[in-house]
């Protein structure tokens, strides 16, 4: 399992935390140990400015932003609220996941 991000799975004081931090730590929460990349960049910038990382996230996903999650079943899963109610219904060690 990889996990997109920006820059890390820092903490953040802005309300709502940041969603990199928000869905590395639901996975952790969950009991999944992801591979974080980071794909350094910025999601509105053209895509001949982004990163190898985030050209790929986009060529996938249809969008250059981040958190992404790549599941061991290759499922990409877009946005930090999405990767949180993922994790929440995939805990690790269930069958499903």
């Amino acid at each position: 399992m990889q996990l997109y991000v920006c820059y890390g799975t820092f903490r953040s004081p802005r309300p709502g935390g940041h969603p990199c931090g928000n869905a590395y730590r639901a996975l952790r929460e969950a009991g999944h140990d992801p591979q974080v990349k980071r794909a350094y960049g910025l999601g509105p910038l053209p895509d001949f400015l982004q990163s190898p990382a985030r050209r790929t996230i986009k060529r996938r996903t249809g969008s250059s932003w981040v958190p992404v999650l790549v599941t061991d079943q290759d499922e990409w899963i877009s946005g930090s609220k999405e990767i949180i109610d993922w994790a929440g219904a995939h805990p690790a060690g269930a069958a499903s996941s």
